[in-house]
């Protein structure tokens, strides 16, 4: 028996978890037509196999057809979700681990233009910052059918087989009622705090009635709201209270804040550059003061830490919820003492980023997750090994290495600098972003384990590359900045790499120039704005930095706002002169109309970056596929066999930033599925 305080197994109830991790209920928005079908239970299967005790289903699933989903929620309203639910459920179980799903009511956190167009719900009528919706204040009638409602959805969760149900009440309707900033009933539902929690227990009731004593039931809730006028750390602890004493909870799952605002949401869920595990010793708190089962998550992205929540008594079972999207098998490697070879969560945050602008959840370097029916986890061995040349150790080189190094593959890698990592060494300048290091140090250690060579200090030209005697040759080379999209004047401007890298010395008083809307423009402008710098970021989209997202650009903002930089959204710069000491920006729009002029002492152009790709045009010609790439195979899963070229000696790939301007999962997922194959 394991003596270590994660692999201890927890009995809640009648269940008895393997362990103590867990994933918390996020959603993930896999749905399809609202339904967890073959995509979304892949995933969870994926990590009920590698050990996990405990995978919480379905972040926000909707239990009424006035709380339509914003990110692709599960309807748990439906009847039709039994089947689904009892499919995913059922297959879990045969792996050992439990299954739980969150179900909630969003009230004002919706839109009353999603679903069916009924207008979303709330105790008042005050607004939710980030979704926009002016929701009706509750009637009565509005009231009883959601009680209504709660129950159904648990009685159909039931039905499903699963272990138990937990409620949202963070930014959702339950904790609307419980906050003075977002209820104005009057009694007996409004005015006190035993009012305010009223309607909780109507609705736990109302669940009781239905699934009985023994079912599993929950509550994912904030005690603190940690904002003015708000619910308070000791009415939180009277809620809590309250909740155990009521006997018709079997759990806590406690998180602090609020989550109506992009701001007020990344305190909750924090990303990189962040503290780490920020509501432990809080969640251990309310552990104490109520002695009852508490669950948490929050930033708890490595072992250790899960740990010594776990060996210090602050919760009796811990959430690794972003960490195991980048790494479902987390247990797996805990029991097999391999520990060092986790994939670590580097807190990018694309996953939730994309669910809140409406796309689906993916790891920013874990191409699988989310893909589990079409992308694997673990790769499998090649059936013959080949030789196989790589130009590039940025993160898409890294990526074909590793792979191509799992296939068992002769494997050698050639980078011009001296060292690997490309744009996320870069990125990992600003120190608030250096954990994107974990990217390149997890492959590098992988890379190592695999036997893979690495030539640095290495200008590959052709005959570099064909000296090695290839069969396949693979061009991650990336990109360069690109600031050509001046009419006239680009003598004049330097890049964002530029004062990332320390190449250019930071103006005083700065204008960048951001028509790409990723990090590097935010990141120029962050350093510039330190050095003491006057900075104005302009784009001539009608927002700026769409690329960074809403919770990456928290800190950004947080950071600049400070600064005193200046936002300037919906023009576009067509050209630059020198006149005298200053440069002289000619300013117009897409709208029309305009054209002005400005002065500067530097202007920074962020625009994107344009291939690297001399190496790839070179051996085209002496390769078989002449650099063809089989979509139709790629996305099937099939191996490239495309022969162009009879005399060709070996097949030519290249991807990421070597094709064409993207991200860092793109630059991942074009090595990992094409290599995969190979």
């Amino acid at each position: 028996m394991s003596t270590d305080p994660l692999l201890q197994p927890y009995t809640l109830k009648h269940l008895t978890f393997r362990n103590r991790i867990m994933t918390t209920s996020h959603e993930p928005a896999y749905a399809e037509d609202g339904m967890p079908k073959a995509r979304y239970r892949a995933y969870h299967v994926e990590r009920a196999k590698a050990g996990i005790a405990l995978t919480m289903t379905a972040g926000s699933a909707a239990i009424s057809k006035d709380s339509p989903p914003v990110f692709n929620n599960i309807l748990a309203y439906r009847d039709e979700v039994v089947p689904w639910m009892k499919d995913l459920v059922d297959e879990c179980h045969e792996h050992g681990a439990k299954v739980m799903i969150q179900l909630t009511h969003l009230g004002r956190r919706t839109r009353w233009d999603k679903g069916d167009w009924l207008p979303a719900v709330s105790p008042s009528h005050a607004r939710e910052p980030a979704h926009r919706a002016f929701p009706k204040k509750l009637e009565e009638w509005d009231r009883e059918r959601i009680v209504r409602d709660y129950a159904d959805a648990a009685e159909r969760m039931k039905a499903a087989g699963l272990d138990g149900i937990e409620l949202e009440a963070y930014g959702h309707l339950m904790d609307q009622f419980w906050s003075p900033l977002t209820n104005t009933l009057d009694a007996p539902y409004g005015g006190s705090l035993e009012n305010r929690m009223r309607f909780t227990f109507d609705v736990l009731r109302a669940i009781r009635e239905r699934v009985g004593e023994a079912f599993v039931v929950g509550v994912r809730y904030t005690a603190d709201e940690m904002m003015a006028g708000g619910m308070t750390r000791e009415e939180g602890l009277q809620l809590s209270m309250a909740m155990k004493s009521s006997g018709l909870i079997d759990f806590l799952n406690v998180i602090r804040g609020h989550l109506e605002t992009d701001a007020g949401l990344t305190d909750i869920i924090p990303i990189m550059g962040m503290q780490s595990a920020p509501h432990l010793d809080f969640a251990g708190e309310i552990r104490s003061a109520t002695d009852f089962p508490t669950f948490h998550a929050a930033r708890i992205q490595d072992v250790p830490t899960a740990r010594y929540a776990i060996a210090s008594g602050k919760v009796d079972m811990i959430g690794m919820t972003r960490a195991h999207m980048t790494d479902p098998h987390i247990v797996r490697k805990i029991i097999e003492r391999r520990e060092d070879e986790i994939r670590p969560c580097v807190g990018a945050n694309y996953c939730l980023d994309r669910i809140y602008q409406g796309g689906a959840a993916f790891c920013i370097h874990n191409a699988a997750t989310g893909r589990e029916t079409t992308m694997p986890h673990t790769i499998a061995p090649a059936t013959a090994k080949r030789k196989v040349v790589i130009v590039g150790a940025g993160p898409a080189g890294l990526e074909a290495a590793r792979v191509a190094g799992e296939r068992g593959h002769d494997v050698v890698v050639f980078e011009a600098t001296s060292h690997p990592g490309g744009q996320v060494r870069l990125t990992a300048q600003t120190p608030r972003r250096k954990e994107m290091l974990g990217i390149v140090d997890w492959r590098m250690a992988q890379c190592e384990r695999l036997g893979v060579r690495f030539a640095f200090n290495t200008w590959a030209d052709a005959s570099i590359v064909l000296d090695e005697r290839p069969d396949v040759v693979i061009v991650a080379t990336g990109g360069m900045p690109d600031v050509n999209v001046l009419s006239e004047g680009v003598e004049h401007v330097v890049s964002a790499w530029d004062i990332l890298s320390g190449d250019v010395k930071p103006g005083r008083n700065v204008l960048i120039y951001d028509d790409a809307g990723d990090h590097p423009a935010l990141q120029a402008a962050e350093a510039i704005a330190q050095a003491g710098g006057l900075v104005e970021i302009m784009t001539p989209d009608r927002s700026f930095a769409p690329e960074v997202m809403s919770m990456n650009l928290v800190p950004y903002m947080r950071s600049l706002q400070k600064l005193d930089a200046k936002f300037t959204v919906t023009y576009r710069l067509e050209a630059v002169r020198r006149e005298g000491g200053d440069l002289v920006a000619i300013v117009g729009s897409d709208y029309g109309g305009i054209r002005n002029e400005r002065r500067y002492d530097q202007i920074v152009v962020n625009h994107g970056t344009i291939p690297m790709d001399e190496l790839y045009f070179a051996l085209k010609p002496q390769s078989s596929n002449l650099g063809a790439v089989n979509y139709d195979d790629l996305i099937d899963g099939k191996p490239q066999v495309e022969s162009r070229n009879p005399a060709g000696r070996f097949q030519l790939f290249r991807i990421g930033d070597a094709v064409s301007a993207r991200n860092t999962h793109a630059a991942i997922y074009d090595a990992l599925r094409l290599v995969k194959d190979l």
